[in-house]
């Protein structure tokens, strides 16, 4: 699969938070993600290297010793990212790893297709979010709002015309190791309006995006929203 087209990004800082970037998942930048994964918080991406959804059936390393599968889904992102496929964005802070977005083509995602919650609502070509993840010395700041800018921006001018979401939606609040599709209030924000509800704790959102024109455009820009504590998860 070619490798979808990068914008690098970079904003100023507001309010102390100091500059942010994102920059794609390719292997020039897969020792940050590696970097970022080691933080406090990230035990469970450390697990499935947002490699849950890529598949359907029982993952590699299954049964074997402790650590297997782990390494096995370290192994599987890796090659992926080898391949060419860019599977997100990582999020700087003044240069620092903070944050990771996994995104793409729904087709991509095969677990989707059985899930209950989350199949396909219409045969609308979309582009899905699967995780959103900031990790823990770095929540707080209204760093998911920015890679979630980044990320729609990146997916509108790769050719996505869709973007589709996940998100939780309930009226307690989850502790943020397992927030990693993000809250309702998150999406909303960022124009997402609910399409299906199959779950009362669960909704599929989307927002639509323009067509990109050449020579525009800026994955870390956009409105970053001020930040939900509620809704930062991990």
């Amino acid at each position: 699969m070619p490798a979808r087209k990068a914008a690098g990004s970079g904003e100023p800082g507001d309010g102390g938070l100091g500059a942010f970037s994102t920059r794609p998942l390719t292997p020039e930048t897969w020792a940050d993600l590696e970097e970022l994964f080691a933080l406090p918080g990230g035990s469970i991406v450390r697990s499935c290297w947002c490699m849950a959804y890529r598949r359907s059936g029982r993952p590699p390393g299954y049964g074997g010793p402790p650590g297997s599968m782990k390494a096995a889904n370290k192994q599987a992102m890796c090659d992926l990212v080898s391949s060419g496929v860019v599977p997100g964005l990582i999020g700087y802070l003044d240069g620092s790893p903070a944050g990771w977005i996994s995104f793409g083509p729904r087709g991509e995602y095969l677990k989707l297709r059985r899930s209950p919650v989350m199949k396909p609502v219409d045969d609308t070509p979309v582009w899905s979010v699967v995780c959103s993840y900031v990790a823990k010395p770095y929540r707080g700041r209204g760093l998911q709002h920015r890679l979630l800018a980044a990320a729609l921006e990146y997916a509108r001018q790769n050719g996505a015309r869709v973007l589709e979401a996940y998100p939780v939606d309930k009226a307690d609040r989850s502790h943020d190791d397992f927030m990693f599709f993000g809250s309702r209030s998150l999406y909303q924000r960022a124009g997402f309006r609910e399409v299906v509800r199959r779950s009362p704790t669960r909704l599929v959102m989307r927002r639509e995006l323009a067509s990109a024109e050449p020579g525009t455009g800026d994955p870390g820009t956009g409105d970053p929203g001020s930040g939900d504590p509620g809704s930062e998860g991990p």
